[in-house]
Parts: C-alpha cells; sequence; structure tokens
C-alpha cells in the first residue's frame, strides 16, 4: 500500500480524496438556531446531495479514489468494542451543556446502536423527541425544553478541509475556531488512531487537537514541497502557525519555510482558500480585496532558528508576488482575480467562493458553475475549468476546496 497520506503540494494529481455526504445533519438546522451553527441559510437537503454526488463524480473521473468521512469513521469503530465506548465518552465530554444531565442514558443508547448508526446519529444530532428519557425531567431540561436536541447537529461535515489537513505524510487535526465545530475532528482522529487502513501506518500528526489555539484546514496551503502557507484569519490564530511551524521543522526535514499569510478576520474571509487557492505551477485565483493598494499583502516568513527563544525567525515582507516567484522558483506569476477584478462582481462572486478552486491535476480545476466570470476568466489564463452545480451546497459559505481533503496527490516537478 502507498503512504496513507501523501501530499506534497497543492495540484499534483488527485489520488485520494476525503469527502462527506451531507446527511440529516442539514435537515437539522433551523432559523432559531441557524446562526449558532455557523448557517447563513438552509440548504435544501435532497438537491445538495445530488449535487455533492455530482462534485464525487468528477473527482472519480479525474482518477480519484473517493473515500468517505462517515463510513471510515464507522469502520474505525468497528475494530474494537473498547474503541466505541471511549469515541462515546469523547462525545459526551465535548457536547457540553445539551446532554442535560443524561450522560449516562445517552451513553448507553448510543452503544446499543451499530458502529454506522453511531456515527450517524453522532453527526445528524440527536433530537430530544427520538429518545424517551427515563425518570422526572431535570431542571436543566425544563429550562432548555424548546431547545431540541441532546446533542447538536454538525451541519458543517461536508466541508472535510477544515476539521484536518494534510501536509506532507502526515495531518494536523485542528482544534477548531467556533464550538459549534469543536467535535468534527474526533472523526479524523479515531480513524488515524483506529481504521486499519492507518492505525498501524505511523502517520505522523504535526499538531494535535488539544492545543490551545485555534487552526483550521482552509487556511492550510501546501505550496510546494518544503514551503507550505498558512492564512492568519478569523478561525486560525498566529500561535498556533508557529506550533506547527516549529513541529514541522523538528519532525521532518522536507518543510522548511512556513508562510504566515495576514487575511482581513471577517465571515466573507474566513479561511485562506476563500480568497486565494493555486492552480497551476505559477498560478493563483486571488481575490483582490486582500490586497493593499500596491498589490501587496502582509507575509511572515518562519524558518527554524535554534538559537531564537521561540526557536523561529520572523521575515516580514508585503511583496506577494516576489514571495510566491521566490517559493516557487518561477519567472512569471499569474494572479486571476475574482470576478475579473471588477469591485461588485469579484464580491458576489467571492461570497459563492469564485476563488475556492480545487486543482484535480495542474491547471485543472473544479468550480461552481455559478461563478461564470471568474470561470471563464480562468479559461482565458489557459486553465481547464469543470463546473459543478452548487445551488444549495454553496448557502454553507463552501466550494469545492472546502468540500475536499487531499489524502494522497501525486508529485510533481518543482518548475
Amino acid at each position: 500500500m502507498k503512504e496513507p497520506i501523501h501530499v506534497y503540494s497543492e495540484i499534483g494529481n488527485l489520488e485520494a480524496v476525503l469527502l462527506k455526504r451531507p446527511g440529516k445533519e442539514i435537515e437539522n438546522l433551523v432559523p432559531d438556531h441557524m446562526a449558532r451553527l455557523l448557517f447563513d441559510d438552509i440548504p435544501a437537503l435532497p438537491v445538495a446531495q445530488k449535487e455533492h454526488d455530482a462534485f464525487a463524480q468528477v473527482l472519480r473521473d479525474h482518477g480519484a479514489e473517493v473515500l468517505y468521512l462517515e463510513e471510515l469513521s464507522a469502520q474505525a469503530l468497528d475494530t474494537d468494542p473498547a474503541v466505541r465506548e471511549l469515541f462515546v465518552s469523547d462525545i459526551l465530554e465535548e457536547s457540553g451543556y445539551t446532554v442535560g444531565g443524561y450522560e449516562e442514558f445517552i451513553r448507553a443508547y448510543l452503544l446499543s446502536l451499530s458502529s454506522a448508526e453511531l456515527v450517524d446519529t453522532v453527526m445528524c444530532g440527536l433530537r430530544k423527541c427520538e429518545v424517551e428519557t427515563p425518570g422526572t425531567k431535570g431542571l436543566q431540561d425544563l429550562m432548555d425544553r424548546r431547545y431540541p436536541f441532546y446533542l447538536d447537529p454538525m451541519p458543517n461535515l461536508y466541508f472535510t478541509r477544515d476539521p484536518s489537513a494534510s501536509i506532507g505524510n502526515g495531518m494536523t487535526i485542528n482544534r477548531m475556531a467556533n464550538r459549534a465545530r469543536h467535535r468534527e475532528s474526533l472523526f479524523t482522529s479515531y480513524i488515524l488512531k483506529y481504521h486499519p487502513d492507518f492505525a498501524d501506518k505511523d502517520v505522523p500528526i504535526w499538531l494535535d487537537r488539544d492545543q490551545h489555539h485555534s487552526m483550521e484546514g482552509g487556511d492550510e496551503l501546501v505550496l510546494t514541497k518544503n514551503t507550505i502557507a498558512i492564512g492568519v484569519s478569523q478561525r486560525t490564530a498566529a500561535p498556533a502557525i508557529e506550533n506547527l511551524a516549529r513541529s514541522l521543522f523538528a519532525r521532518q526535514k522536507d518543510i522548511t519555510c512556513v508562510l504566515a499569510f495576514e487575511i482581513p478576520e471577517t465571515r466573507a474571509f474566513m479561511h485562506l482558500d476563500t480568497v486565494f487557492t493555486m492552480v497551476n505551477y505559477n498560478q493563483f485565483t486571488i481575490h483582490p480585496a486582500i490586497q493593499n493598494d500596491s498589490g501587496g499583502l502582509n507575509i511572515y516568513a518562519l524558518t527554524a532558528d535554534l538559537e531564537s527563544p521561540r526557536g523561529l525567525r520572523f521575515t516580514h515582507s508585503d511583496d506577494l508576488v516576489g514571495t510566491l516567484k521566490k517559493t516557487l522558483n518561477v519567472d512569471e506569476l499569474d494572479l486571476i482575480p475574482c470576478g475579473g477584478g471588477d469591485p461588485l462582481v469579484a464580491a458576489r462572486e467571492q461570497w459563492n467562493d469564485g476563488s475556492n478552486t480545487l486543482a484535480v491535476a495542474p491547471g485543472v480545476v473544479v468550480t461552481y458553475a455559478r461563478n461564470y466570470v471568474s470561470n471563464e476568466l480562468m479559461r482565458k489564463h489557459g486553465l481547464t475549468v469543470i463546473e459543478i452545480t452548487g445551488s444549495e451546497l454553496v448557502r454553507g459559505r463552501g466550494g469545492p476546496r472546502c468540500m475536499s481533503q487531499p489524502i494522497r496527490r501525486a508529485d510533481i516537478d518543482q518548475q
């Protein structure tokens, strides 16, 4: 078997990818609790599933093995009853106040399910009306009588990019920024620890979910075999980037530089990949609003420095083009502006993830069809653009890159 994790670029031919098909967790979104679960609107599930299935087929058609988070999670739990018990304990501990004092009853209920049913229930959320709790209801339950869940749904799970990220032959298992998403990275953690395809393969965990500072995979980009870029964003904290850099520099020899890209901390720009993605050897999509008047962006290069108290050397630049040319060792750089650079079109298409492109091979990208201005411009720049419908998927504020976690990519020759 090949290395279970092998991602040394953003653009190498996609060989294996982790997805999560939208499920009942989407139907458990209701207006009163939508914002807390980080949604602006409620997707229509049957349509979202149809769109997602078409997306998965596009990836298969271009040579990728499609793995599903829900299936791998259930297979990991099936390896040992003790693993199931530990998983349920972790879920209950991280579900907080919604459990309402019924931990032991809910534990017994969850453990009575098959592993597939258990994973599905935890992902979709456990509604109070679905189970009858024993005895007199407690004060917490009476006070929260209008709140419908013992376990909150996880509607953001179909954005598999964020809870973990593949870097080289290892992964980061991320501490998510918002409470609504904290439990999501548990699934990847259990897959790597207990699934037979991963458990005995010594997959390095560069940064684990128990750290104090948040990091999300939408901010993590593998630019070359030697350099990764991390967005300092609404969801990823600067100290987490330092911790990742120290871990990488101490535990492997390929990656020698981490570039921290400072982007505005707004809902629209929640991750670096919503405003900036790599699509070819020297081509990127970019939302112009993240650049200053001179086309620059604050970038901090982190390299190892054993004599520094922090173990790192920091070098600042606001020369985006110059930094990328040096990193990629190219003479020319092509930044393709979302919406063609028109302020109104760019804002509209960026909101609908016009810059959130997924490369399945160098110069071959998957995008939402609705971002027709950006798509046509990419074609004019020589890219092959594969359009998918995303009228419902996009309501979760994520695009093709957000919905995919590459597990293996073919190596490329760095030019």
